[in-house]
């Protein structure tokens, strides 16, 4: 897999996890009120939000990043940068974590930015042309 695959797989990857990812803060409210007929509270506690977050986190930063390194477009990380900060922002600051629905709003944000982010970083790079005004 060549290195400009690996990075449109990256993008994809990335993309998809942060929108699953805000509609499954958006399912949220549903979910708990269904959870003791369901059994699946251990996927909606904390530690799983923490390394969801913290793993879009990394590969959007390293992704974003590296396709910045080519296309030199800002518009991509100025979609990442805040969706990572609402998504951080809801899960370690206590007041808006303990309250569902604005805890719920505040991730389903976050993910949409973070993968809308993803999905641009990927148009920015699929519409890169090498030329003499490339600048690597």
């Amino acid at each position: 897999m060549s290195p400009r695959q690996r990075h449109r797989w990256l993008d994809r990857f990335g993309a998809a996890g942060s929108l699953a990812c805000a509609a499954h803060c958006a399912l949220l409210p549903l979910l708990i009120a269904a959870l003791p007929s369901l059994g699946l509270a251990v996927w909606l506690s904390d530690g799983v939000e923490f390394g969801f977050v913290l793993f879009a986190s990394l590969l959007g930063v390293f992704s974003l990043l590296w396709g910045y390194r080519r296309h030199r477009a800002l518009r991509a990380l100025g979609l990442l940068l805040p969706g990572l900060l609402v998504l951080w922002l809801a899960v370690l600051y206590s007041p808006l974590h303990e309250s569902v629905v604005p805890h719920a709003v505040a991730m389903t944000l976050g993910g949409t930015l973070v993968g809308l982010g993803h999905l641009l970083n990927l148009r920015l790079n699929h519409g890169h042309v090498h030329d003499a005004t490339c600048a690597h």
